[in-house]
């Protein structure tokens, strides 16, 4: 897969991809991410991408003939399956969604800043509009990280057991039940019974069981969508 990035901040987007997971899966060769600094293709000494908003009122948006120059550039190397604009005002993301993006081979990341960017490059570029949730940032590259960590994991190859990503919170519409490790017992605090019983089905059931309690209590939105409500 390759990922590529547009940006105002370029270093902000340097350390969630210089460690871990995602450094690994960049030394394996199963994602090539590349981060791409709008202001070289800013106008002037001052590499200006932003401007005043039409209509008036506070805060600057980022200009159409920058990102058009970063996107057009782009793309004449490489054919995107989705440009993505990170926006709060976008559909919310979700664990169906990664999964999704995780299946594609090329994406383009466009990073919002200050009150967005110019809606007609919404209107001509973009394909997908991401927001990872009902509040505001001071701009889309935290996202985009948060977005490329939940993509690239899913991908094969990159997490040491693959089945690990299939039980995560959230891809049955569940969330993940309780997990402990050693020791049994600490501080009068026991590991429950069934779960070194041996028995494998038995501890499915369990886990099963417990996902959908746990789902129940703490997220009755998800349990209506588990259950059919909804």
């Amino acid at each position: 897969m390759r990922i590529d990035i547009i940006t105002v901040l370029p270093s902000l987007l340097k350390s969630p991809f210089s460690d871990s997971i995602l450094k690994r899966a960049q030394q394996k060769g199963l994602v090539e991410i590349n981060i791409h600094n709008l202001r070289d293709f800013g106008f002037g000494k001052h590499r200006q991408v932003d401007d005043y908003q039409f209509g008036g009122g506070a805060g600057m948006v980022l200009m159409f003939e920058p990102l058009k120059a970063a996107i057009e550039s782009l793309q004449k190397n490489c054919s995107y399956d989705e440009v993505v604009y990170l926006t709060p005002d976008g559909k919310t993301f979700n664990q169906q969604a990664a999964n999704s993006l995780s299946l594609k081979t090329n994406l383009l990341l466009i990073c919002g800043h200050y009150k967005g960017i110019d809606q007609r490059i919404r209107d001509r570029y973009i394909t997908n509009e991401i927001s990872i949730g009902d509040f505001v940032l001071s701009g889309g590259e935290l996202a985009a990280a948060v977005l490329v960590d939940s993509i690239v994991r899913l991908i094969p190859g990159v997490l040491n057991n693959e089945t690990s990503a299939l039980t995560d919170t959230f891809q049955d519409d569940l969330l993940a039940p309780p997990v402990y490790t050693r020791p049994q017992e600490i501080d009068g605090l026991n590991v429950p019974e069934i779960l070194i019983s041996g028995n494998t089905k038995l501890v499915e059931d369990w886990r099963l069981n417990q996902s959908i309690e746990r789902t129940k209590l703490l997220r009755p939105d998800l349990y209506d969508k588990f259950s059919g409500k909804k």
